[in-house]
């Protein structure tokens, strides 16, 4: 088993976990703001509690987004960081691969479509097929009626407490973040893809261009929302 580092600050929680030989330490808590000033010593607390340096690692896999802006940003930047001091290649996992994993770990479902609340009245999302080959749609931003879930398929992910009667109805339905722990199982495939990057070339996945809106686009938004069908 790699030696290997995972964390993921893209949504309102924080998942770190540590997977040394047949060990896996793991710590979720609080995100937001406050994972910028937590992530690093958290960071070398499951380190040493696990027996590893940095320098150690096989890889540090970071959630790369999409997500929160800020978010995406402390867990590029900290990843940057710890592998430019440590000499160690970095993973970029997507997040909602990692929703869609958790899912497939939790529930048992194998082919989902993945759903991250983007707030603004959007939501991030993509289809994974996790059967023996996964394949997987490019991450798109769209609003939560916009979203097509094919037959049979789940629909999964944090975005059912704020769209939940937007989103279109599905087999089953599964309220699930991206975790550190869900990074560490796809990390061995992705290893063995050679999907490592220098730290210098890692960067946060951001598939919405605009981060705000102004007072008028907001409320020709929730008009719209209150009067589709």
């Amino acid at each position: 088993m790699p030696r290997l580092l995972a964390f993921d600050t893209s949504t309102e929680a924080l998942s770190i976990a540590v997977q040394h030989g047949d060990t896996l330490l793991e710590h979720s808590g609080i995100g937001g703001a406050q994972s910028s000033s937590t992530l690093i010593p958290l960071i070398q607390q499951l380190l040493a509690e696990a027996g590893l340096t940095l320098g150690e690692l096989d890889a540090i896999a970071f959630g790369r987004g999409p997500g929160s802006f800020t978010g995406l940003r402390t867990a590029c930047s900290v990843a940057q960081g710890l592998g430019f001091g440590a000499g160690v290649r970095l993973l970029p996992i997507d997040t909602l691969h990692a929703v869609a994993e958790e899912a497939r770990h939790r529930f048992g479902v194998e082919r989902v479509v993945a759903v991250l609340d983007a707030r603004m009245e959007q939501v991030y999302t993509a289809c994974y097929d996790l059967g023996l080959e996964v394949t997987a749609s490019e991450a798109e931003l769209l609003a939560p009626e916009s979203v097509a879930v094919p037959a049979g398929w789940a629909l999964v992910g944090n975005a059912f407490a704020a769209y939940g009667k937007r989103l279109p109805r599905a087999t089953a339905r599964h309220d699930v973040l991206p975790t550190a722990a869900a990074m560490l199982r796809l990390a061995p495939a992705l290893l063995a893809a050679n999907r490592t990057v220098a730290p210098a070339d890692a960067w946060p996945l951001y598939v919405r261009d605009k981060v705000a809106q102004t007072t008028e686009e907001r409320a020709a938004i929730k008009a719209a929302a209150t009067h589709s069908p």
